[in-house]
């Protein structure tokens, strides 16, 4: 019986039912389509302290605060594919996303440290993408947030597949609007599940 791949959706706005979390329910259901497990975690439902640099993890790779990050970072290193959807906030990621990449310091400690793996299956190639909007059409808007995620899917032994960014959205729903987005999202999850190239 052959494995389904499991993909991983993180949810980092502060906003329900926002822009980013429509592009990333179509990414899911275009992976969900082609008959894999996917998962939601919306970050703002859950108990997730900042990292304290208290080096609690270097001994065990296990960090010593007790919250949702706990078994966040069980379902981080199961996945097969995460998806990580945010806006940009002061050209980088949402605290929220930021506080949660930070606590991945542990999973630092495991790979760099220990010198462990960070995969539950390491064997297997492991992808991700980062989706996003901004509310600016600024120059480079992306890429302080793009640098954070590829920094963060290196830490999880995760292959940067692309994103799916949209300049110019701001209010809320306001990619409803947009003509391509939402298919382009379909599809991207879809690509993401068969290991098509995504750029």
């Amino acid at each position: 019986m052959s494995h389904k791949l499991k993909v991983l959706g993180i949810a980092g706005s502060p906003r329900r039912n926002g822009n980013t979390d429509l592009l990333l329910r179509q990414v899911l259901a275009g992976a969900a389509s082609q008959d894999t497990e996917t998962k939601t975690v919306v970050l703002t439902a859950l108990n997730i302290s900042p990292c304290r640099h208290c080096d609690g993890c270097l001994k065990t790779g296990k960090c010593v605060i007790d919250d949702d990050m706990q078994w966040l970072h069980t379902d981080m290193r199961e996945a097969d594919c995460i998806v990580l959807a945010s806006p940009i906030f002061f050209m980088g990621v949402t605290a929220q996303t930021k506080a949660m990449i930070d606590r991945c310091q542990a999973l630092w400690v495991i790979k760099y440290v220990l010198k462990l793996p960070v995969a539950i299956n390491p064997n297997k190639e492991r992808r991700g993408i980062f989706i996003s909007v901004g509310g600016t059409r600024v120059h480079d808007l992306f890429q302080p947030a793009i640098a954070t995620v590829k920094s963060w899917f290196t830490t999880l032994d995760i292959s940067y597949a692309g994103e799916l960014a949209f300049s110019g959205i701001d209010e809320k729903e306001a990619i409803l609007q947009h003509p391509t987005a939402l298919k382009e999202a379909f599809t991207m999850g879809q690509k993401l599940v068969a290991g098509n190239v995504l750029k």
